[in-house]
């Protein structure tokens, strides 16, 4: 019988881990498509719009391939810096979250308990059953916090390492994206010949990444794949109209 306990117990334990390290890979794995998503898209979009406007200003394809990887350049390191700050700014939230946790369960000890009582019993545990698990946790203040965390804040602790990881993650990702419209003013000196290359060759990236992006958010591939690339079109449609509207005020 102690047997067959402990070889309970030691199965329970190792459905745990296998269970603890598979939501921290899906976690990271969210946090990182996430930045791929925004960094691609904006990648996509913005100098798709750029290349077009310019090239219904009727300038060369020197200065819109010039104009265009400067933005990328740019665009890259003002996207890249955001998320370095908005991962910041969670790291920063999380920590003075933590904290002030920390200072409750040391001044309002039966307070705290309480509270996880109540967390317990709206998950349908009857005072019976959580009575143990909130005396347990009582008994080791690190679980009692780490539970308190998760489960009445709703913070998971964040990678230190989240806020370079996201910097860099975004600003490669648009710097990808961001060079995909700029290929055909690489290859064609002619602007005209260059933005219709340029449109098809940029509606179909974009018609590909929002299909990937859609298999992977759980959403419909098709319909995330045409939203994407309408969103895109709708972009360089206006920049290029405006371009054309100034450019005939002007003459």
């Amino acid at each position: 019988m102690a047997n067959q306990n402990q070889n309970g117990y030691a199965d329970l334990e190792k459905q745990m881990l296998i269970l603890h390290d598979h939501e921290e890979k899906h976690f990271m794995s969210s946090e990182i498509v996430r930045d791929v998503i925004l960094g691609v898209s904006d990648g996509l979009t913005v100098p798709f719009a750029l290349a077009a406007g310019l090239s219904g200003a009727d300038v060369s394809s020197s200065i819109i391939l010039i104009a265009g990887i400067a933005e990328v350049a740019a665009g890259a390191i003002s996207m890249g810096l955001g998320g370095y700050l908005a991962a910041k700014s969670e790291a920063d939230h999380y920590m003075k979250e933590l904290k002030r946790e920390q200072d409750e369960i040391i001044a309002v000890p039966d307070t705290e308990a309480a509270e996880v009582a109540e967390i317990l019993s709206q998950y349908g545990a009857e005072p019976h059953e959580y009575g143990p698990v909130v005396n347990a946790l009582r008994r080791n203040p690190q679980a009692w916090l780490d539970f308190m965390m998760k489960f009445e804040l709703g913070l998971e602790k964040p990678d230190p390492m989240r806020a370079v990881q996201s910097a860099m993650t975004i600003a490669f990702s648009y710097i990808i994206g961001g060079l995909v419209p700029l290929v055909p003013y690489m290859l064609i000196p002619n602007a005209t010949r260059a933005v219709v290359a340029s449109v098809i060759l940029t509606i179909v990236a974009l018609m590909i990444f929002g299909f990937a992006k859609g298999h992977f958010t759980g959403t419909q591939p098709f319909k995330s794949a045409l939203q994407t690339a309408f969103i895109g079109a709708i972009a360089s449609a206006a920049a290029y109209s405006i371009a054309k509207l100034f450019q005939a005020y002007h003459h």
